[in-house]
């Protein structure tokens, strides 16, 4: 039986990061100190103010000899060839996720939906934010709300080698990178001080190659929690496996808060998401749409001690499609925190949806709701029936489908 990744490091220090400006300042203080390697790996990075201002950030630490990789998503990046050029010319190596096939209008296969960027194996950030102005705070433009953890510690080795497994994966002329040796890491990580005081582990998802680790800290969480789970999640679409978890977590008491967008980036999405708010009602679990702007976290929260955070949308484009990654994190003072916080932005930002409120619209509408919910899920199996799955031994075909 294959051996699975369940274990956690404690000698790690960690720090929520909310606003768009907070996040970027920080981004750019990581790029800043780092001293021998910096990498990104981003699916959407556009060509535009915040875009540059991190460009202008790579640049300046490949050019006082900082090993700089950038690999964003052949689908998501929105970058001229331009810009790329003045990466490379400036001595970042750069590459694209490609796709199986690519044309202007086209695109066929998998997507590199991580978000995660390592320095010098010592400092990382994880989270749903892209490098793009939407997540930014801009003088005319608030950020959209996403979340990304700063972590310090054991566990960023972990996190370096999950960026250059991906790094090298691609066949293009850019050169491979190497992990920093282990007695190495060890040393940077030892002079930081850091004591043992918070448990992180690393969670991928790439369904094709048989990682399913993220859904598994979803079921995980759902077959364990107590009092309270607290999701604030983006185009939140749950396959028919995980609403059984979730079934099942509510009849046991557990109270459920799920908190998705009012305001989305993808219609459809907003409209097959709408769909399934019947369904969660009818099973006492909670709805909150999020109306300050749009809500692009991926993040879940139970019983003030556990919380998972990353890459990871709750639907099958991210169980099936999309290669993902997350951090799960296990202690009470900081888990605590942030569930709390959690509860601020419900009360204060969110509008809750109740049944009488969900009955009041029209027939059309539930009409059109069901027909995008039904449409994304045809999308969906068009999208990855040419994959054949890797299986691995002793574990449980049934998925979210």
């Amino acid at each position: 039986m294959r051996k699975r990744n369940d274990t956690y490091k404690d000698k790690n220090r960690v720090r929520l990061l909310r606003g768009g400006q907070e996040y970027f300042t920080v981004l750019e203080q990581v790029i800043d100190k780092a001293r021998h390697t910096v990498y990104i790996l981003v699916y959407i990075y556009d060509d535009d103010q915040t875009g540059a201002q991190i460009a202008e950030a790579l640049k300046r630490a490949a050019q006082r000899g900082v090993q700089v990789y950038l690999l964003v998503d052949g689908y998501g990046a929105r970058i001229s060839r331009d810009f790329i050029r003045s990466l490379r010319s400036s001595g970042v190596r750069f590459r694209k996720f490609n796709p199986l096939f690519k044309s202007k209008h086209f695109y066929l296969g998998r997507r590199m939906h991580i978000k995660l960027v390592v320095a010098d194996a010592m400092y990382a950030l994880v989270g749903g934010r892209n490098i793009a102005d939407y997540y930014n705070d801009l003088p005319d433009r608030p950020a959209w709300l996403d979340l990304a953890l700063y972590i310090e510690g054991e566990v960023v080795p972990d996190l370096e080698r999950v960026c250059i497994r991906g790094w090298n994966s691609m066949f293009e002329p850019a050169g491979r990178a190497k992990p920093t040796p282990s007695n190495i890491a060890r040393q940077r990580i030892q002079a930081q001080g850091i004591v043992h005081s918070c448990k992180v582990r690393v969670r991928r998802n790439d369904w094709v190659r048989a990682k399913t680790e993220i859904l598994t800290s979803y079921y995980t969480m759902f077959r364990k929690a107590e009092k309270e789970i607290v999701i604030l999640g983006s185009y939140f679409l749950p396959g028919y496996k995980l609403r059984r978890y979730m079934e099942k977590a509510a009849e046991r008491g557990v109270r459920i808060k799920v908190v998705v967008t009012g305001v989305s980036d993808v219609l459809m999405a907003k409209y097959a998401e709408r769909y399934l708010y019947h369904w969660m009602l009818r099973k006492n679990i909670e709805v909150y749409e999020y109306t300050r702007n749009v809500l692009h976290a991926k993040v879940a929260v139970s019983d003030n001690k556990w919380m998972t955070i990353g890459s990871f949308n709750v639907n099958n484009l991210s169980a099936h499609v999309s290669i993902e990654l997350n951090v799960d994190v296990d202690n009470p003072k900081f888990v605590g925190e942030v569930q709390e916080s959690f509860n601020g932005i419900i009360e204060h930002d969110c509008v809750q949806v109740t049944k009488a409120e969900y009955h009041k619209a029209t027939l059309w509408r539930r009409f059109l709701e069901r027909c995008a919910y039904e449409t994304l899920r045809l999308m969906l199996y068009i999208t990855t029936f040419y994959y054949k799955r890797k299986t691995a031994r002793g574990e449980s075909a049934e998925y979210n489908y």
